[in-house]
C-alpha cells in the first residue's frame, strides 16, 4: 500500500487574508470561475455574509460592510467581476500611505507647567478685572504649583509660583504677594490618593445597615417580638 503524500500548508498556494482561512478563500476562487455574472454576484452577497460571522468586531465601524466587500475584491486579488454596491478598491488605493498628521511645534518656556497651563493663563490675561479674573488666577496659580510638584516634590514657595504666573503673562496675570496657594501636603496628598469623591452608595446602605439605618430597624423589631 502506498501512502499518499502530506498535504502541508507551506505547499499550498499563499492565503492572501490569512484571517479568514482556506475555505473562504477557495469559495473566492470558486465564485470567480463561475460564467454567469449574477450567479457570481449571488455567491458573492454570500461569502459577504460568511466572512462578517467570522469578523464581528467589524461592525463596531461606520463602514463595515464597505470594509468587506473591499476584503473580497483583495481576496480575489481585484479580479473579481461582480456587482457590488461599493465600487472596486484598487491596489495603488490600498498601498497609498495615509497623510502625515502635522506635529503641533512651538517652544513651551516653562516645560513643567505644559501648554494647557499657558493657554489657562493667556486666557485670564484677557478677561476683565474683578472677582472672576482673580479666583481664575488663583485657580491657575494652585494648578502650576501641583504641576510643580509633579516633577519636583521637595517643597516650592509660592513666590516662585506668583513670579513664573507674571512672567508666562508678560506681566498682565498678578496675584498679591499675600495670596495663600493650596498647601504643599494637600496637592501631594491629592497626586497620591486622588481627589475626594462622594460617597459610595453601596458603602452609605452598607452602613446604615450596620448602624442605626433600616437594618438596625428591622433587628429591633425581630428583638421586640422575641420579647413577647
Amino acid at each position: 500500500m502506498i501512502n499518499a503524500p502530506f498535504d502541508y500548508n507551506t505547499q499550498r498556494p499563499r492565503l492572501i487574508i490569512p484571517e479568514y482561512g482556506r475555505n473562504v478563500q477557495r469559495m473566492v476562487e470558486m465564485c470567480m470561475e463561475m460564467d454567469d455574472r449574477e450567479k457570481r454576484t449571488r455567491s458573492a452577497k454570500a461569502i459577504i455574509q460568511v466572512i462578517a460571522r467570522l469578523n464581528p468586531q467589524l461592525r463596531i465601524s461606520d463602514n463595515f460592510e464597505r470594509t468587506l466587500w473591499d476584503h473580497l475584491h483583495i481576496m480575489s486579488e481585484f479580479k473579481l467581476d461582480v456587482d457590488a454596491p461599493f465600487p472596486k478598491p484598487t491596489p495603488e488605493e490600498l498601498e497609498s500611505k495615509p497623510a502625515r498628521v502635522p506635529y503641533p511645534q512651538g517652544d513651551i518656556k516653562y516645560g513643567h507647567y505644559g501648554k494647557i497651563v499657558e493657554r489657562m493663563i493667556a486666557q485670564c490675561a484677557t478677561m476683565e478685572a474683578g472677582e472672576k479674573r482673580d479666583a481664575y488666577a488663583l485657580l491657575i496659580a494652585n494648578l502650576m504649583k501641583r504641576q510643580f510638584l509633579a516633577w519636583n516634590r521637595d517643597t516650592v514657595p509660592d513666590g516662585v509660583i506668583l513670579k513664573d504666573l507674571a512672567d508666562m503673562s508678560g506681566g498682565k496675570v498678578r496675584l498679591a504677594a499675600a495670596a495663600q496657594l493650596a498647601s504643599t501636603d494637600a496637592l501631594l496628598s491629592t497626586q497620591r490618593n486622588g481627589p475626594r469623591s462622594e460617597v459610595d452608595p453601596r458603602k452609605a446602605r452598607y452602613a446604615n445597615q450596620e448602624g442605626g439605618g433600616g437594618g438596625g430597624k428591622k433587628r429591633h423589631r425581630k428583638k421586640r417580638k422575641n420579647r413577647y
